[in-house]
């Protein structure tokens, strides 16, 4: 049984879980306690009620609450001096705590602002005036400020010293429990994920040794595990290896929970995991039926800010029935809720597979509760909220249907509340208690004060006194709200639709897909010769002066009928590029979108570009700008992008009203054949759109060199596009223009606040993906010294894991060289590298006939050793300290590179780097590959290329020339409507 999609229309889905909760629940009835507790909490705040009102004052949206999270996030991991100030006095020195504010931060605020006036406009040139001024001071004061932070929401750095704060807090609430989870990122290497099972099991071995003999799981202390920590490739893709490697793990853990007789809990993991982990939730659950029958405390966490999550419910308590076991469930609200927002709109997907709003997310809450606790002869319910009115519904469905249940909350969270409920109710209460060292704290600790500071918030409104409890306890049943978060399709607002994507994660999904492989018959072009070149310039230059005169909203109309089809079409293409072109399903999906967002981009840019623009002019006198459709125009395209960029030129062309004669790469000429025939079945004539496939020797150098070519437009190697620039020049007549996108070294400078693991994934993506055969791919690696050591365990570790392989398998991450030249080609620089660099990671290359190559990576002395793009799967490292903007004129030597990326938390320096590079395209804290069409135009005039800028606003500009006609409106005699007001014109009688 599989879950249903999550991708579905939220307005129907909150309907339905209204009618599932029907009269179940009446909410002023049940409620009514928790005004009372409203009340005392604020009449009596807890300890450590100082963090809601810090956040209350300066929340998450504002410069002072960013700051705050900023130093929360990056401050305590950074391993120099000099990097630690830089942040400081960044984030805090633009930040205002307020003039005399007695909190630690405000006094900190206030030096790090004297500090940053005297010291940060030459950063790289201060770090004496910083000492001189107290820079330490300031540093170690930020780093308590935050450790403070941290002891909010962490219950120890070890495990025993957990154990000893959970012994304190039962001294006031004898009937607590705990459940502990062992803090950090997701495991990315083995050696990872390792240590995460080691420390899952020391803990449970001292859990063990501290329960109560003869307790039930319920009243025992337990443990919450992460499936994502015990497996570096935890994904769909990998369900291979996941159950083969996985489940064993978790398995010791369970047997270990089981001999102890205490609860352990698999954590949420996000919703393209879902269906796996519920593949490894019941194989563990067959585990647990066939050995270890006598055990109720296996869960698992639901997450009710899925729309699915009521299925999820149903299932659960499905598989419980089927394997004859009991199973204690924790629900919680959700807290990943912007990365989940973030992947649907990038992956271009229908609906959210979550709630947009709070209330419907407490309406699917209380559904699920409900559902829940209609099974106590199979689950023990345990409702993870911090709202008060959520608390009181739950005490009052529970009661009716008399089914027991457990309620916990967050270490560090909602004290207040659950020491006025404790008061007034006999429940049982866990505490969730994650556990770990300061470092290992971070991305939790931003996520709960991500959590405490937003506005629509229980716990930021609770800390709000403004705020009357009745508005802050209103019924979430009459609440609910349309979208005002755009849906994906509508991402670029009404002008544009957003290209439609698939979810891989979905099993309906790749059968599709795999179904329009196995179909795709076998087909072989046929190549033209170079004589061919002549009929088809003359065809073209007939049909031009008629395709130009055609209103632009006639062409335009034909790029959007075009993407329409080609939306219709997506499988058969994506398969077409994973057959031909050897990509690997993600990226042959994501190039088809690409291309269908050129089309509708193109269009729209036409239609807004192309109208005549009046110009000021004296009296008498009419100006009008308008553009012209330059001629015919040569296309000429690479094999890594054989849909985009093919269709990408030709559209552009196109669309400002220039015939196009095309030359595809010779490995891809049946994804171009395809496209042309779609783009003509949309409507374009047959003489105004031709094609010619052959080498570039014979077809290319014909088209180049004909003297019809009224421009030239290509994508390929820097020597190539100089090849075009020197035949170009060397033509007499006008001037043909050039439009070439080219390579380049690109590379990556990450300095010592980055975080090594955000480093490593942006590194892996960039690096590897499409088996490093993108113009933006990343070549270079350029690591700050302080945390070199810690990025490469991770970036090797994680690069080990990669599958090379077939790239019709969904399970392979790095696919085929295009050819046996390509292959030869990197082959040839890896030996170079094993001679003259360090070799941190060099598998051995397999037979040729495959063209595979496995991820590589080299440790080299100095960014000058960088001397050859390598269009493979190959990494060079290179450390660096000192000064970062020594290492971008560095890069800037190198000669040319269309992207560079930049990790850092200091937000002047990455401004200041990407000003001084002359990269084409700067990213900041992510990956430096898959530029966006109207989002992040791609090439044009940096070092590599002749410009503009691919998917951008100036591109089509370059496929026209300009013309200005011009009018003498007075020539009849004079401009009567100056004459129209004699007060204005000037009375002459």
């Amino acid at each position: 049984m599989r879950l249903p999609s999550p991708y579905r229309d939220e307005q129907g889905v909150v309907a339905d879980r209204l009618i599932q909760l029907g009269s179940r629940l009446d909410w002023m009835q049940a409620t009514r306690p928790a005004h009372d507790w409203v009340r005392e909490v604020r009449a009596h705040p807890p300890p450590f009620w100082a963090m809601e009102r810090l956040l209350h004052e300066f929340p998450i949206s504002s410069a002072e609450g960013l700051a705050l999270m900023r130093l929360a996030e990056a401050l305590s991991r950074i391993p120099d001096l000099e990097t630690a100030i830089a942040l400081t006095a960044d984030q805090l020195g633009r930040a205002d705590f307020g003039a005399g504010h007695d909190s630690l931060l405000g006094q900190i605020s206030a030096m790090a602002m004297k500090l940053s006036r005297q010291c940060l406009p030459e950063e790289g040139e201060h770090q004496g005036l910083w000492q001189r001024l107290g820079a330490r001071s300031v540093v170690a004061a930020g780093l308590r400020a935050v450790q403070l932070l941290g002891t909010q929401f962490v219950m120890g750095e070890t495990i025993e010293a957990a154990q000893r704060a959970a012994q304190t807090q039962r001294k006031d609430q004898p009937a607590l429990r705990f459940s502990y989870d062992m803090l950090g990122e997701a495991a990315r290497t083995a050696a990872d994920a390792q240590r995460y099972l080691d420390s899952y099991r020391a803990a449970i071995d001292k859990l063990a040794s501290a329960r109560t003999a003869g307790a039930s799981c319920r009243e025992q202390d337990g443990i919450s595990i992460k499936l994502s920590a015990l497996h570096p490739r935890y994904e769909w893709a990998q369900a291979g290896r996941v159950m083969n490697e996985l489940v064993p793990r978790v398995w010791s853990l369970c047997e270990q929970a089981a001999a102890a007789n205490m609860n352990l809990t698999i954590d949420a993991e996000e919703v393209e995991r879902l269906e796996i982990s519920l593949d490894v939730f019941e194989a563990l659950l067959q585990k647990i039926a066939r050995h270890t029958p006598h055990w109720h405390g296996f869960g698992l966490a639901m997450q009710a800010y899925q729309t699915r999550a009521l299925d999820l419910v149903d299932h659960v308590i499905l598989l419980a029935q089927r394997h004859d076991v009991k199973l204690m469930c924790r629900l919680v609200k959700g807290a990943y809720w912007d990365s989940e927002i973030k992947r649907a709109q990038e992956l271009g997907l229908a609906h959210y597979p979550v709630f947009t709003h709070k209330v419907h997310t407490d309406i699917s809450y209380l559904a699920c509760a409900a559902r829940l606790l209609e099974a106590p002869d199979r689950i023990f319910p345990q409702f993870a909220t911090h709202n008060a009115g959520s608390i009181a519904a739950l005490v009052q469905m529970a009661r009716d249907a008399e089914a027991p249940f457990e309620l916990q909350r967050l270490h560090g969270m909602g004290e207040g509340v659950y020491r006025e409920v404790l008061k007034t109710l006999p429940l049982n209460c866990r505490v969730y208690a994650p556990v770990g060292a300061h470092r290992d704290l971070l991305a939790y600790l931003v996520r709960r004060l991500l959590e405490n500071g937003a506005n629509a918030s229980f716990v930021h409104q609770l800390a709000d006194e403004s705020v009357s409890s009745e508005t802050l306890l209103q019924s979430p049943l009459q609440l609910q709200q349309g979208h005002n978060l755009p849906l994906p399709p509508q991402l670029y607002g009404a002008q544009r639709r957003n290209s439609a994507g698939l979810d891989l994660a979905e099993a309906e999904t790749r059968d599709t897909l795999g179904d329009a492989l196995t179909t795709l018959p076998v087909v072989v072009v046929q190549m033209d010769e170079a004589g061919k070149v002549e009929p088809a310039m003359q065809r073209a230059r007939a049909a031009f002066p008629a395709w130009a005169a055609r209103p632009v909203d006639e062409r335009a109309a034909m790029l959007q009928a075009a993407a329409e089809r080609l939306e219709l079409g997506l499988p058969r293409f994506a398969a077409l590029l994973v057959q031909e072109a050897r990509k690997c399903w993600p990226d042959a999906i994501a190039e088809v979108r690409e291309t269908i967002d050129f089309l509708r981009y193109y269009a729209n840019e036409a239609l807004r570009l192309q109208a005549p623009q009046a110009m000021p002019g004296p009296t008498g006198e009419r100006n009008t700008l308008q553009l012209r459709a330059r001629g015919v125009w040569v296309a000429i395209s690479p094999w890594n992008f054989p849909l985009a960029i093919f269709t990408g030129q030709i559209a552009a062309a196109l669309v400002t009203g220039n015939c196009v004669v095309a030359k595809p790469a010779e490995q891809t000429p049946r994804v171009a054949t395809e496209m042309l025939s779609l783009l003509h079945a949309a409507g374009v004539p047959t003489s105004v759109l031709q094609m010619l496939h052959g080498t570039g020797e014979t077809v290319g150098a014909a088209l180049v060199a004909h003297p019809g070519v009224d421009g030239v437009v290509f994508t390929g190697s820097t020597s190539v596009a100089k090849g075009i620039q020197r035949a170009l020049a060397a033509r007499d007549g006008p001037i043909v223009p050039l439009i070439a996108e080219t390579g380049g070294i690109n590379a990556m400078l990450v300095d010592a606040s980055a975080l090594p693991e955000q480093v490593a994934d942006a590194v892996l993506q960039s690096a590897f993906r499409s088996a490093g055969q993108r113009c933006s791919a990343l070549r270079l690696l350029c690591l700050h010294e302080g945390i070199a050591a810690r990025v490469l365990e991770l970036v090797v570790g994680a690069a080990s894991e990669l599958r090379a392989g077939d790239p019709a398998d969904f399970a392979t991450d790095v696919g085929p060289l295009i050819d046996s030249e390509a292959f030869i080609n990197v082959k040839r620089h890896i030996g170079r590298l094993r001679e003259r660099g360090r070799v941190l990671l060099a598998p051995s290359v397999p037979a040729q006939p495959h063209h595979l190559v496995a991820a590589h990576v080299f440790e080299i002395s100095n960014v000058a050793d960088a001397t050859h793009e390598i269009f493979g799967p190959v990494l060079q490292v290179v450390r660096w300290k000192g000064d970062p903007a020594a290492v971008i004129d560095a890069i800037n030597a190198l000669g040319y590179g269309l992207t560079l990326g930049i990790h850092t938390r200091i937000d002047r320096r990455a401004a200041a780097l990407a000003a001084r590079s002359r990269a084409g395209n700067v990213y900041v804290n992510r990956n430096m590959i898959g530029a966006v069409v109207g989002v992040q135009p791609f090439g044009g005039e940096a070092l590599s290329g002749t410009g503009p800028k691919a998917g951008g606003p100036h591109y089509l500009l370059r496929f026209c020339s300009e013309q200005v006609v011009t009018i003498n409106t007075a020539a009849a005699g004079g401009n009567a409507s100056l004459l129209g007001n004699p007060q204005d014109a000037g009375d002459s009688r």
